[in-house]
């Protein structure tokens, strides 16, 4: 009876598996710290691009250094690394930066606990020890953070350091300060409401990347239709969704006969009636430009001139849910009830000419904080890329308009971390101390990586930067331009607070998580069967 107890009991399905203790733990290990070691390659000023290809025929290539983007295309099949992935994306979404950092941070994190727990210490103490240094380095962060909300001139040159500092380790670096610039004139036309939505990135390919710039008004890029006024002042403006072509029969299968061609002339006639009714229809609604997200047909069209009234067709949706934001009307789609219709409403619509294309021009928008960007570039690659980099800074300056505290960069905020978990470390008697220290290195591997990136001595410049923290010099970072430790506050080199407290506390938790997991169980894949009952 012993020896049947002891015979190994699968309780899980034919073709289901099970890592178990250390072979799961591993296995999350090395999956999560492939990920860091994926991106750390692309952090700080001097960090190198990716070229991302999609495997299917005539692939896109994406030339990128952005940590979110390089994540979402690449598939992963280890539950640990999906986990970092995942918080990247959520990192993105939350305050536009830090995608890089918060992925390194916490693969850094988990390379020192494979280290403890090869030491035979318990994954729970090292959880333990790390919740109480993220407490003490959230802590020190707010200490050191300031605030020059109240001086208005200075929070304007504090965003523009923030936008520098920001793109300082993408494609437009070189034309840092014209973005920047660029970025924070489109901020600050949001009035602090932070809606990005109310700014449209439009990419133009010739030119150069210094020939991009703000357009205070709204811009579309379609075409007016043909006979119809060019220029228009005063304009009152129907958003539609809706068919301009004639109702089709929708019954499948359904033909209509007819005994000579003259009944065939008389449907012709009566559609063409009916297309005429919807367009009085719409003309009762007293506009003079009527703009559809779907195709306005030849009938229509010449309809619409005749009565002097400016049609666009075929404004792609997200084009007609911003139009509609910022001109402050509604998409309708039934014209029955004019006075139940909210217009649009602008002061000016002309075309005008971005290289060789024509588009639309709306100046004089309900919503006075609309603006376009107009990016210009030699590639289509060079043009993504620059929209990535731009959509980053305008995420982190809208965060920091709302949240209006700032950090010093360059691996400052991370050093201060590190020397306030290292001090409370040497304060803490037991094996949580050794959590917190191994805690402290993972914090200053990023000053680490980042001069590593800059090809110049990782050792040297982050032991000045330490000794230059314990004498209290608490604004000194990395200067990767000169190779040298300097002070931020000297060298502009501006953060975020937001974008540096979600960097620490995004990565701790997925780090944590990952320590905790002590099985992987991968369910049986289904099986497949024969379909019977084809459609």
């Amino acid at each position: 009876m012993a020896s049947l107890s002891m015979a190994p009991v699968n309780i899980f399905r034919h073709g289901a598996d099970e890592e178990k203790a250390e072979t799961a733990r591993l296995s999350s290990f090395v999956g999560a710290i492939s990920i860091g070691d994926l991106v750390k390659s692309t952090l700080g000023p001097k960090g190198m691009d990716k070229i991302l290809m999609s495997g299917s025929k005539g692939s896109a290539v994406t030339v990128t250094n952005d940590g979110a983007t390089i994540l979402k295309a690449i598939g992963v099949d280890n539950p640990a690394a999906k986990v970092l992935v995942d918080m990247s994306k959520v990192q993105d979404d939350e305050v536009g930066d830090g995608t890089t950092s918060v992925t390194v941070l916490a693969a850094e994190l988990l390379r020192e606990a494979e280290i403890l727990i090869a030491k035979k210490i318990h994954p729970q103490t090292i959880i333990s020890g790390w919740r109480k240094a993220t407490q003490v380095a959230r802590e020190a962060l707010r200490d050191a953070a300031v605030d020059h909300s109240n001086d208005p001139a200075r929070f304007q040159e504090d965003l523009l350091n923030i936008a520098r500092t920001t793109l300082s380790s993408k494609l437009l670096t070189h034309h840092k300060n014209h973005f920047s610039q660029l970025a924070v004139d489109a901020v600050m036309r949001l009035k602090g409401s932070g809606n990005l939505e109310a700014i449209h990135v439009i990419k133009k390919l010739g030119g150069s990347l210094t020939d991009s710039y703000l357009d205070e008004g709204f811009l579309l890029d379609k075409k007016i239709g043909v006979n119809q006024p060019k220029r228009m002042e005063n304009v009152n403006i129907l958003i539609a969704n809706t068919g301009m072509d004639t109702d089709k029969i929708k019954v499948f299968g359904s033909r209509v006969r007819v005994d000579s061609i003259a009944k065939v002339a008389d449907i012709e006639l009566a559609e063409k009636e009916k297309m005429k009714e919807k367009v009085d229809r719409i003309l009762k609604h007293g506009i003079n430009c009527f703009i559809n997200r779907q195709l306005i047909y030849n009938y229509p069209e010449q309809l619409f001139a005749q009565a002097g009234i400016m049609a666009i067709e075929h404004a792609d949706f997200s084009g007609v849910e911003r139009l509609a934001l910022v001109t402050g009307g509604e998409i309708t789609s039934t014209f029955d009830h004019p006075e139940l219709v909210k217009l649009g409403h602008c002061k000016l619509i002309e075309e005008v000419m971005i290289g060789e294309d024509t588009l639309i021009h709306f100046s004089g928008v309900a919503m006075g904080e609309a603006c376009t960007v107009v990016l210009r570039g030699a590639t289509q690659q060079i043009l993504d890329e620059a929209e990535r980099s731009l959509h980053d800074a305008l995420c982190v300056l809208a965060q920091t308009v709302k949240e209006p505290r700032t950090v010093y960069g360059g691996g400052c905020s991370e050093m201060l971390m590190a020397k306030v978990v290292s001090d409370l470390a040497n304060r803490t008697p037991g094996k949580e101390a050794v959590a917190m220290e191994s805690f402290a290195k993972a914090l200053m591997m990023l000053p680490t990586i980042i001069a590593d990136n800059a090809g110049y001595d990782s050792a040297d410049l982050v032991a000045q930067l330490r000794a230059a923290h314990v004498e209290n010099k608490n604004q000194f970072g990395l200067n990767m331009s000169e190779g040298i430790i300097g002070n931020m506050a000297e060298l502009g080199i501006t953060e975020s607070f937001q974008v540096k407290r979600q960097v620490l506390l995004s990565a701790s938790e997925a780090a944590e998580m990952i320590l905790r997991v002590d099985n992987i169980i991968k369910a049986a894949p289904r099986k497949r069967v024969p379909d019977h009952h084809p459609c």
